[in-house]
C-alpha cells in the first residue's frame, strides 16, 4: 500500500476494481469522490475476493460506515462478488494527499480546500505556519476563523471581511 497520496493500481483487473471504487462519493462533501479526498488507498480483485483499502480522514469519523456501505454497493453492482472494504489507519491520512483536482470542487462548492501542507513527522521537520485562507466566493485573502469547529469535525467556519460571506475551511490535517 502506498506510504504518500495513493496511486491507481498499474494492474489492469485492480484499475477497473479502482476506478469503479473511485466513483464513490464522501457523503458529508458529495462533490469529493474518494479519490478526490485521498481516502481511496488500494484495490485488488482476486479470484475468491474483491478488496478496497479505505483510510479515514481521522478517527472515529462518522462517515465511514456510509463510505464503506456504499463502496460496498458500488462495487458489488459493477459485478464483483465477495467485497471487502477494510480501513487501514496507517499511515494516517493528511490533507497533503487530496488531489488538486478535489480542491478545487471544494473552492466550488464554496468551502476553502487546506491551506499549506502538514508537519513532516511529529516534532521534526519543517514548522508549519498559519496561511492565509483564500475566500471561496471572492477570493479574497482578507478573511478570519469565527470557529475552529465547523459543520463536522474536518471543517472550520470562517468570515470573508471583504465580501462579509461566512465559509467552511477544510482544515489541514
Amino acid at each position: 500500500m502506498p506510504l504518500g497520496p495513493s496511486q491507481r493500481p498499474s494492474n489492469e483487473e485492480d484499475a477497473k476494481l479502482w476506478d469503479v471504487a473511485a466513483t464513490v462519493c464522501d457523503p458529508e462533501i458529495p462533490v469529493l469522490t474518494l479519490e478526490d479526498l485521498g481516502v481511496l488507498r488500494d484495490a485488488y480483485a482476486g479470484p475468491d475476493e474483491t478488496v478496497v483499502v479505505i483510510t479515514p480522514t481521522y478517527s472515529g469519523c462518522p462517515a465511514m460506515d456510509t463510505m464503506a456501505a456504499d463502496l460496498e454497493t458500488v462495487v458489488q453492482a459493477a459485478g464483483y462478488r465477495n467485497v471487502r472494504v477494510v480501513q487501514v489507519l496507517r499511515p494516517a491520512w493528511t490533507t497533503d494527499w487530496m488531489s488538486p483536482a478535489g480542491q478545487a470542487k471544494l473552492t466550488e462548492y464554496g468551502i476553502a480546500p487546506p491551506t499549506g501542507r502538514t508537519a513532516a513527522g511529529h516534532n521534526s521537520g519543517p514548522v508549519r505556519l498559519a496561511l492565509s485562507v483564500k475566500c471561496p466566493r471572492c477570493s479574497s485573502l482578507n478573511t478570519r476563523e469565527m470557529t475552529r469547529f465547523g459543520s463536522t469535525s474536518c471543517k472550520a467556519l470562517w468570515v470573508c471581511n471583504d465580501c462579509k460571506e461566512p465559509f467552511d475551511y477544510f482544515k489541514v490535517h
